[in-house]
């Protein structure tokens, strides 16, 4: 509590302490060696001093700003030569203060203007004063009580100079022993330790101050006849009740002092509280510092004496270990020998019995007794078949394999082995982040537009790890994006461009953080599409057939079916056989939105952009708009060919491998997917993967 007591300026003991708007105190006599003086009639406004004015923080910001850049007077600025650092000014001028005088807090370093009473407009801190004065005499009576005892601290035994704690004979030896590095620790008596601390804090008084009861009570600054009994809310200070009368306060939540005084009392014990307990903690937790000192020095010794011992056991563990999977390989291969052989011994019984029944049977045969034959013959096609049956699926395939499934992996255990170094010393209080994952090459493909990564953990990590980042940049080599989080090792991601080149990378994160990524792979997707119809995202009236590359429909009226590839980007092309073409319907075919409206025909809205044909003439739609009527029409083993060009953003169409019209529709942008619109008396069947047609007539 020593700092508390002690004034910003001088760094004693305060002495007739004065309030300052900010809520800091300082000594009076210090104050008048703070105050300077301002430029005549340059004075802020609003900050005149009063023991009950109302102060607003943000006219004390525009204050100090003033005071200390633009006037050039009160900067307070770090001094060797004051206690606390700031530099104190000298006296005001002689026969008063001056009209014009302003004095900045030491601590915040914020300014005030005086009024014409100067240092009188502040409030005495009398209650600074009361626990100061209760402070010097408990300093010079009070036994000294141990800091570290939980419950009922008894007298303190020592106080270590160093510590600045004092410690009872039980908590000395259990905290602070005199050994290692507390050795060189001062310990003295509690009493000298007490009469230094008094002589340190107290030499500033020279006279014994009135208890606190004998105090007499506070009186207003501006009514000084009159004591305080009212407290404003608004400005944050007591008032009497003059002050009330003569309406400054008008306005104002003004409340009874005592009612006041409890409630701030309750407050402020509350914080306490909590302030409290940390306080405890502190100190436990500096003791605790000091102690790991001497165990650092001790552990020390015999970590390194650990350090070869563990060595030397790795050293024996693995030639034991080396001996033990020696054994194993041998009984394995024992093992599968002894199979293999009872196997042929089995199958070599087995063959000659049937063998022998074989050749027996075909002796029957070539006797030409009917009556003898059939005699036995039942007897002998029940013995074939049951001997047949004696063959059973697996009983011609051996039990065993050459190769020994007894893979020794000794990735990890070397990586461990190379990694072991120092930093093992850090597990428990720095732990570790996962390594990189190992992408398998052999296991990561592509198909179509899908890309499958798997990987592995290649050395195990101190902290379990909760899950893997997979990430695949935008296959041109730009940013790249997370594609999936979670627990597996192995992800397929569907959707991409056709044609592109993607890069992938992996990285593992747990409770401490993300480790390092994984070397990057590139995967390549397929040049052209192979997709079939989707049923999930069908028109119920839809019928699939042929591994849904077969399409036809129950109802008379038109219903849409999509692809299963989603193209955003390259040249694709597909056609569509017609299988069955009655009463002369008009399918249409085209591209569309994944949410087009799948109960109408293809291009009625603005989701589809489509050729409709029948066995005369076509015509190009989107939106509901027709356009572009063509001569020539479809019947059963026509094709149907539609070219996407998302490079330069337009569909053509093909009948029988023939250009059908113009370039039907430009400026398309997006992700579209191939559709068709028909109804039951059509049946078509999709291509895929087919070259990209050539001499393209716009």
């Amino acid at each position: 509590m020593d700092e508390e007591l002690k004034c910003p300026v001088c760094g004693s003991l305060f002495k007739d302490p004065i309030l300052l708007p900010c809520s800091h105190s300082v000594c009076l006599a210090c104050a008048r060696n703070i105050i300077v003086q301002t430029p005549e009639g340059d004075a802020p406004p609003h900050s005149r001093a009063s023991g009950n004015s109302d102060y607003d923080y943000l006219d004390m910001d525009k204050m100090s700003m003033y005071s200390e850049t633009d006037s050039g007077y009160g900067s307070y600025t770090p001094c060797l030569k004051s206690p606390n650092g700031v530099r104190v000014f000298p006296p005001a001028q002689v026969g008063g203060v001056h009209r014009h005088c302003s004095i900045t807090c030491p601590l915040c370093h914020r300014s005030v203007s005086l009024d014409e009473r100067g240092l009188r407009g502040f409030p005495r801190n009398r209650l600074l004063e009361a626990i100061v004065s209760r402070y010097q005499q408990r300093g010079a009576t009070s036994a000294a009580k141990c800091q570290l005892c939980d419950r009922n601290p008894v007298d303190a035994a020592v106080m270590c100079e160093q510590c600045d704690v004092y410690y009872c004979a039980p908590c000395q030896q259990r905290c602070h022993p005199s050994r290692g590095p507390l050795a060189k620790h001062r310990l003295l008596p509690p009493s000298r330790a007490g009469n230094a601390a008094a002589a340190g804090v107290g030499g500033g008084a020279q006279q014994q101050q009135p208890p606190a009861t004998a105090r007499k009570p506070a009186t207003c600054a501006n009514h000084e006849a009159e004591n305080f009994s009212m407290y404003c809310v608004n400005c944050k200070t007591p008032v009497c009740l003059k002050c009330l009368e003569d309406g400054k306060h008008a306005k104002h939540d003004v409340k009874p002092l005592a009612v006041m005084w409890k409630q701030h009392k309750c407050q402020l014990s509350q914080a306490l509280n909590g302030v409290s307990d940390k306080a405890k903690d502190a100190k436990e937790f500096l003791v605790q510092l000091k102690n790991m000192l001497q165990q650092i020095q001790e552990n020390g010794v015999e970590f390194e004496a650990c350090l070869v011992a563990q060595c030397d056991s790795l050293i024996e563990a693995l030639t034991r270990q080396k001996a033990k999977l020696l054994t194993k390989v041998t009984k394995e291969k024992e093992y599968k020998l002894k199979v293999v052989r009872d196997q042929i011994t089995h199958c070599t019984m087995k063959l000659r019995q049937t063998t022998g029944m074989m050749e027996y049977c075909l002796e029957v045969i070539k006797e030409n007794d009917p009556s003898g034959f059939l005699q036995i013959s039942d007897a002998l096609i029940k013995r074939v078949t049951s001997s047949q049956d004696q063959w059973v699926k697996g009983a011609l395939e051996p039990k065993v394999g050459p190769e020994f499934d007894l893979t020794l992996n000794t990735d990890s255990l070397l990586q461990t082995i190379l990694q072991l170094d120092f930093t093992q010393s850090k597990v428990e209080s720095v732990p570790l982040v996962p390594v990189a994952p190992l992408l398998q090459l052999e296991k990561c493909c592509t198909r179509n537009n899908s890309a499958t990564l798997a990987w592995r953990v290649t050395a195990p990590s101190s902290n379990a790890i909760e899950g893997y980042v997979l990430e695949l940049d935008d296959g041109n080599g730009g940013q790249y994006r997370e594609v999936y989080v979670g627990k597996e090792t192995v992800c397929t991601v569907d959707g991409l461009h056709f044609n592109s080149s993607y890069n992938a990378r992996v990285k593992a994160y747990n409770s401490i953080g993300v480790g390092p990524y994984s070397k990057t792979v590139v995967l390549r997707t397929s040049d052209v599409a192979w997709f079939t119809f989707d049923p999930t995202s069908a028109h119920r009236d839809i019928v699939l057939s042929n591994e849904n590359q077969t399409v036809t429909c129950n109802s008379y009226d038109d219903r849409v079916v999509l692809g299963t590839a989603a193209f955003s980007k390259g040249i694709h092309y597909w056609e569509v056989s017609i299988d069955r073409y009655d009463n002369h319907p008009d399918p249409a075919f085209g591209v569309a939105r994944i949410n087009t409206m799948k109960d109408m025909m293809l291009g009625k809205d603005d989701k589809a952009w489509a050729m409709y044909v029948d066995n005369n003439r076509s015509w190009f739609m989107h939106n509901n708009s027709h356009t572009n009527r063509a001569e020539g029409g479809i019947t059963k083993g026509s094709t149907v060919g539609v070219l996407l060009d998302l490079t330069k953003h337009t569909v053509t169409f093909f009948i029988n491998k023939e250009q059908h019209g113009p370039t039907a529709f430009e400026n398309l942008d997006g992700v579209f997917m191939p559709a068709v619109s028909l109804n039951r008396n059509v049946q078509v069947t999709l291509l895929t993967g087919l070259e990209v047609p050539k001499n393209i007539k716009q």
